[in-house]
């Protein structure tokens, strides 16, 4: 009984050292997501914003 209480007891401390862990894991990968993101958007509208003033030029 006692080895079962110190496992729970040690799972539960360290619960909270783990979810600090993922959380900045979390927080890396949601910057790289947005940096991606913002990147094709950014091609994107690039793109058409040179092809809307291509299109003024030609009329």
């Amino acid at each position: 009984m006692e080895h079962v209480i110190g496992w729970l007891l040690g799972s539960v401390l360290q619960a909270p050292a783990l979810l600090m862990e993922s959380r900045q894991l979390i927080g890396v990968l949601a910057a790289a997501a947005a940096a991606m993101l913002a990147a094709q958007l950014g091609w994107h509208g690039t793109d058409r914003i040179i092809a809307w003033r291509g299109r003024a030029d030609q009329d």
